[in-house]
């Protein structure tokens, strides 16, 4: 497999692509911070607002203004784990917390955008619209056929400005770049979000192992790309879920609109062992080619014993 993958419910987007042993490719953001060295500074937050001359401090430094948006400097577990939103004074000392940063509340569309990088230049770019549901979780992601102009043109320039040289995956969360002189990005990752690689189109994870092994990038979009979306269902925190039984799977994938169907968590561990946002333990996800198909899966999915406390929107 060429892909170093932490979570097994993924691996199915990888087999049976052939790639050299000395051929390492992160999905995960420890191993992209460990292998390198020369651009990790990414996952300090702090440094990525500054880049972008974002108004933002460590907790202790007080804000100027409220409302703000608290993080961790660095957070390698991902899943939006210790942020929140500080409404005023009050709530930001209550909430003060070292190795927390504060910066703007930025609002509008919110894009996870992946590119394909050769010596600091994008070859290649997709970006996905979350459509969010409270609490740092989702409800679905777009996989847009194409991203939009403004932050393609953002991520883009910011790209070849902060990481010359770099060849790779990148992979870019930004908020409100739809509006004229608005938004940002909050959180670079040397990686690419392994979450819906079969949206991507055939060849695509042999281009990633091409990108890796040689710095070319071979992928050609299919003409025109197709959009696709990525359905998640979130459960309570608490519970020990178990999960659905493999023919439920098999039965939802044999719909030609479902490309992939992941159970997110490892029945094997506790709950709390498991990196999540505030608003909910995400159990699954649903990727395909129709948003009505993704939600009807969804809802079988939480209706499965072991899932069952799950709550389909």
């Amino acid at each position: 497999m060429p892909i170093v993958e932490a979570d097994p419910w993924r691996e199915q987007y990888f087999r049976g692509v052939s790639c050299p042993a000395n051929v390492y490719i992160p999905t995960d953001d420890p191993d992209a911070w460990v292998w390198n060295p020369r651009y990790r500074w990414v996952y300090d937050k702090l440094r990525v607002a500054s880049t972008q001359n974002l108004e933002a401090a460590p907790h202790g430094v007080t804000p100027g203004r409220f409302p703000v948006f608290s993080k961790p400097i660095c957070n390698l577990r991902g899943m939006g784990v210790g942020s929140c939103v500080l409404r005023d004074a009050a709530e930001y000392a209550q909430r003060l917390a070292p190795g927390h940063m504060w910066m703007p509340l930025l609002t509008g569309e919110h894009w996870s955008s992946d590119a394909a990088v050769i010596d600091g230049e994008v070859c290649w770019m997709r970006s996905a619209r979350g459509f969010e549901a409270g609490g740092g979780t989702f409800d679905y992601w777009l996989v847009a056929a194409e991203s939009p102009p403004a932050v393609r043109a953002y991520c883009t320039a910011w790209i070849a400005a902060q990481l010359p040289g770099y060849t790779g995956m990148v992979n870019l969360e930004t908020i409100g770049l739809e509006a004229e002189g608005g938004g940002a990005i909050i959180e670079v990752h040397l990686r690419f979000t392994d979450q819906w690689p079969d949206l991507y189109g055939a060849g695509w994870v042999e281009s990633l192992v091409s990108l890796y092994e040689r710095g070319v990038w071979t992928f050609r979009d299919s003409e025109p790309p197709r959009p696709g979306f990525s359905v998640v269902l979130f459960a309570a925190h608490g519970p020990r879920y178990v999960k659905p039984a493999a023919s439920l799977i098999d039965e939802l994938c044999r719909d030609p609109a479902i490309t992939s169907v992941q159970i997110t968590f490892h029945d094997d561990r506790p709950a709390a062992r498991h990196a999540m946002p505030p608003g909910g333990f995400r159990v699954a996800i649903v990727n395909g080619w129709s948003l009505e198909a993704g939600k009807l899966a969804r809802a079988r999915l939480a209706a499965a014993p072991g899932l069952s406390f799950a709550a389909s929107r």
